[in-house]
């Protein structure tokens, strides 16, 4: 292969929680039998023309149709990672594997870590509990606004989750209130993100705002966007990317609270010509408003709406550009369980000038988008095998 065979641009689109299917040790995290993408095709019939065009029903038997010869070149990963959280995950595909998960809490958090909390921000808390984050606004909403005292809650995820309403508790003053609580959750009790959720309305209809922000803890070493930066190469987040990389190693950080902004974010760029590097973009609606809900028709025409836009960023795309798609764990909404799976990933990429019809089979780990990335910016990463040369013209 030359330099004449590789891209100017790549675009990484991580589908948030769109597993494909539960991984060996999935039992091991109490998601035997998750399988996101498999449920949620099978629900109804599932409109994902493009996305089977790219070859998503080639990667493995599905309810739609394999293409006999794709446009794309279509795989899995595994997540070789030991975690099943968005930080995890995007850190390995950026080329840092996780060796040991970030802490959770099945019971809430222990007195270690709430009492310093209440102390620095002068108020008890409320909750201290693994919940849904609509459900315990619904629950304890009403005396949020009574009280004043902030809603703390946590998932089966290594989150720290801290809900206000807005008209009680300025936005500004929650983000102080999470960069305090990043502050304390140190050592043992290092999670993976401290989350501000603001939310709006009255009792019987809070709605949570896209105000959201992640506080996450800094990479343990250099990732892909560390390295092309470094290589003087144009690093652009779309959406909650930044946030997850504790906002090092980005030159431009561009809106995407939600699917349809995250990709007006992500044509817009592609539409300039005035960058060469990496657009990593996340989509967080299948997630946050699907997966964790267990709302299986929102997330099926989520995947209806996504897929309606692709032919929009194909024609954003230049000639030298490689599109690549996937996830960072699954969430599968079939399942009594409201939060993230161990599930591979799928990945499908198209370019002009890129090889369809590839099976790229089932990569060891995620850090493999990573290192192909990597690659063809003449970069390496410490983990992951390239599929470059396979996808290369």
């Amino acid at each position: 292969m030359t330099d004449s065979g590789r891209f100017d641009r790549v675009t990484l689109i991580v589908l948030d929680s769109v597993g494909i299917g539960e991984m060996p040790d999935a039992a091991r995290f109490g998601d035997a039998g998750s399988d996101t993408l498999g449920h949620i095709l099978a629900s109804r019939d599932v409109r994902v023309d493009h996305l089977r065009e790219l070859g998503l029903g080639n990667i493995r038997s599905l309810a739609v149709a394999p293409y006999a010869t794709p446009r794309g070149s279509f795989g899995k990963a595994a997540i070789a990672s030991d975690g099943k959280d968005t930080t995890t995950g995007h850190w390995e595909m950026a080329g840092l594997v996780t060796e040991k998960a970030f802490p959770t809490y099945p019971q809430g958090f222990p007195a270690r870590v709430i009492e310093p909390f209440e102390r620095a921000v002068g108020r008890r808390v409320l909750g201290n509990k693994p919940a849904s984050g609509t459900e315990i606004i619904a629950e304890l909403g009403g005396e949020h606004m009574r009280t004043g005292r902030p809603i703390v809650y946590t998932s089966a995820d290594s989150v720290f989750q801290i809900a206000t309403h807005e008209e009680v508790v300025p936005i500004e003053e929650l983000y102080r209130w999470c960069e305090l609580a990043r502050g304390i959750l140190q050592g043992e009790d290092r999670v993976g993100r401290v989350i501000a959720r603001p939310f709006i309305g009255q009792p019987g209809a809070f709605k949570r705002t896209e105000r959201r922000h992640d506080y996450a803890i800094p990479p343990p070493g250099q990732t892909l966007v560390d390295h092309l930066q470094s290589s003087a190469l144009k690093t652009i987040s779309v959406g909650k990317i930044a946030s997850i990389f504790c906002h090092r190693g980005f030159d431009e950080e561009l809106a995407g609270s939600n699917n349809q902004l995250a990709v007006d974010s992500t044509v817009g760029a592609l539409r300039r010509r005035d960058w060469k590097g990496l657009l990593f973009t996340n989509l967080v609606d299948f997630d946050m408003l699907y997966g964790h809900r267990n709302d299986i028709e929102g997330y099926a025409r989520a995947l209806e709406s996504f897929d309606a836009r692709l032919p929009e960023i194909f024609d954003s795309m230049d000639d030298r550009d490689l599109l690549m798609i996937t996830a960072d764990h699954g969430c599968d909404p079939t399942t009594p369980s409201t939060d993230h799976s161990r599930e591979f990933v799928p990945i499908l990429t198209w370019g002009r000038r890129a090889r369809g019809g590839v099976d790229l089979g089932a990569r060891e780990s995620m850090a493999d988008i990573g290192q192909t990335i990597a690659e063809n910016f003449g970069c390496r990463l410490s983990t992951g095998q390239s599929f470059l040369e396979q996808i290369t013209l």
